[in-house]
């Protein structure tokens, strides 16, 4: 029944609206643990990439490159070769439904539901070594014992290592541009890339290298991408000390036979001279050129069919350049993915450091109790806790006793308009909230003293007319300066304000 293009189109867009649905289900909700998160970041991505995949199916429909699906759509209008005929058209449909029905009278309607859903319970397989345990931590040994086994790593400790194998800026310019640096970083960037890609799968890290390699081509033009800025060297004997054996390494030819005629044959094809003859020649063709710049040496020296020594001292700067710029964009890489996994170098260095005090059993312990820890955590999260009536919760997490409950009166709502129109649940509650912070605040904004003349008022109005007959009957018991302050005149007469005053002005007194 779903042979039809139309069928096939319409089973396509339920697909992805089915997925779209199941992604939001799945991300509202919240992972108790980050094994939990890890799985339901990985089924998200798995979703995603299904919706992509089936969406590019789609676009591939309605381009409609061979014309089937108009023609389906020009038949169901029953258009045919000899004109038009709905009903025609109708009839042959209904005709092949009911044939299709007749040949197999148990088909029945499947709820694609329940197969969706188990996709919320799915734990894709992630593969993660021991040392990475499940993302939290990075496992950088095969990478460090190369870094300490090449000519720009130095002796350090791993620990030493994690500090330092993010910052590519320590090591000079001249041990960069050979092929063992190159290796060592497009390894460390494959693994960053391929670690990122299994803890961080929603994120996108195609955009964040595009944004990267975009601003590094802006500061690649400007020279100002750090530590390979230029230092007016762009003859060919500025070239030549980046090649693949750096002469200011050697003082004589002997020491530059060690080397060995493999990698002397090399040094010498990349400058266009004559690689041929026994290691003791080579070496000395190749070390004239640590003194002699490409352009004045002897013609003799350059192979049959190269081109001549400027042109190969500018080929091999060119070559050099952009081998410079293909390094330097793998560390910008390389410093953009470190910025993001800062957080897990971190804990990698804390969980170094203190392996380093522990013996071997007490590891072991350690890990099976933080794998107990997590499962125990987990499972006390998924329990429900069964509360139909809504009992505020007790000390314990659990709800309080139902005739707790009705003792206290905590069914019965008090609500405060001077408090901002807050609830209080319960009689008690409702009388210590007087002398609480919030009905504090409340009354001093309305310029009123919170005394217990107010308790038991929550209405602003009724706080304002009390505070008002307060303020009057206060009034008749003030103290009035006029009649109540006592003046004595020179014979020791006792006189008030109003009357003392009143007789000095007759001059009376």
């Amino acid at each position: 029944m779903s042979s039809t293009l139309l069928e096939v189109t319409r089973a396509a867009h339920e697909e992805v609206e089915r997925f779209e649905r199941l992604i939001v289900k799945d991300l509202q909700n919240e992972p108790p643990t980050s094994k939990d998160r890890l799985f339901q970041s990985h089924r998200v991505r798995h979703m995603i990439d299904t919706i992509t995949a089936t969406t590019e199916k789609l676009i591939e429909i309605y381009e409609d490159k061979d014309n089937a699906r108009k023609d389906e759509i020009a038949a169901l209008g029953g258009q045919t070769a000899t004109g038009t005929n709905v009903f025609s058209a109708f009839y042959d449909r209904l005709k092949e439904i009911r044939e299709y029905h007749r040949k197999h009278p148990a088909a029945r309607v499947v709820d694609a539901n329940e197969e969706y859903e188990a996709l919320l319970k799915e734990e894709l397989q992630i593969e993660f070594s021991g040392e990475e345990a499940l993302g939290r931590y990075l496992d950088l040994h095969e990478l460090y014992h190369q870094y300490i086994n090449v000519k720009f790593g130095e002796p350090i400790e791993y620990s030493a290592y994690l500090d330092v194998f993010s910052q590519p800026e320590r090591i000079s310019r001249k041990l960069k541009l050979t092929r063992q640096y190159k290796d060592y970083l497009e390894n460390l960037l494959e693994y960053l890339v391929y670690f990122f890609q299994r803890t961080e799968p929603l994120q996108d890290l195609d955009r964040i290298f595009a944004k990267v390699e975009g601003d590094f081509e802006e500061e690649w033009a400007d020279n100002k991408v750090q530590g390979w800025e230029t230092g007016g060297q762009e003859n060919g004997h500025a070239a030549l000390q980046n090649t693949v054996i750096d002469l200011d390494y050697y003082s004589s030819v002997e020491e530059l036979m060690e080397v060995g005629p493999e990698k002397l044959k090399e040094a010498l094809a990349a400058l266009g001279l004559k690689s041929g003859g026994t290691v003791q020649q080579r070496a000395e063709r190749l070390f004239l050129t640590k003194h002699t710049p490409l352009d004045k040496l002897d013609k003799k020296h350059f192979a049959k069919g190269s081109r001549g020594a400027e042109q190969n001292g500018v080929a091999v700067a060119a070559q050099q350049t952009d081998n410079g710029k293909d390094i330097a964009l793998i560390e910008a890489k390389l410093k953009k993915l470190c910025s993001l996994l800062e957080e897990t170098i971190t804990r990698t260095k804390e969980n170094v450091e203190k392996k380093q005090a522990l013996t071997y059993e007490e590891m072991e312990a350690e890990r099976e109790e933080e794998e107990t820890q997590a499962d125990t955590e987990s499972d006390d999260e998924e329990q429900q806790i069964y509360n139909p009536l809504k009992l505020p919760m007790g000390w314990d997490g659990k709800p309080i006793p139902y005739w707790l409950y009705k003792l206290h009166g905590l069914g019965q709502e008090f609500k405060c308009e001077i408090c901002g129109n807050h609830s209080y649940w319960g009689r008690r509650a409702f009388e210590r909230h007087f002398k609480e912070w919030r009905h504090q605040h409340g009354m001093r904004c309305l310029g009123i003293p919170n005394t217990k003349n107010f308790n038991e008022i929550t209405s602003i109005q009724e706080a304002q007319e009390l505070w008002e007959r307060i303020q009057e009957r206060q009034g008749l018991n003030k103290w009035r300066p006029d009649l109540e302050e006592e003046y004595e005149d020179k014979e020791g007469n006792i006189y008030n304000k109003k009357t003392y005053t009143d007789l000095q002005r007759q001059g009376l007194i």
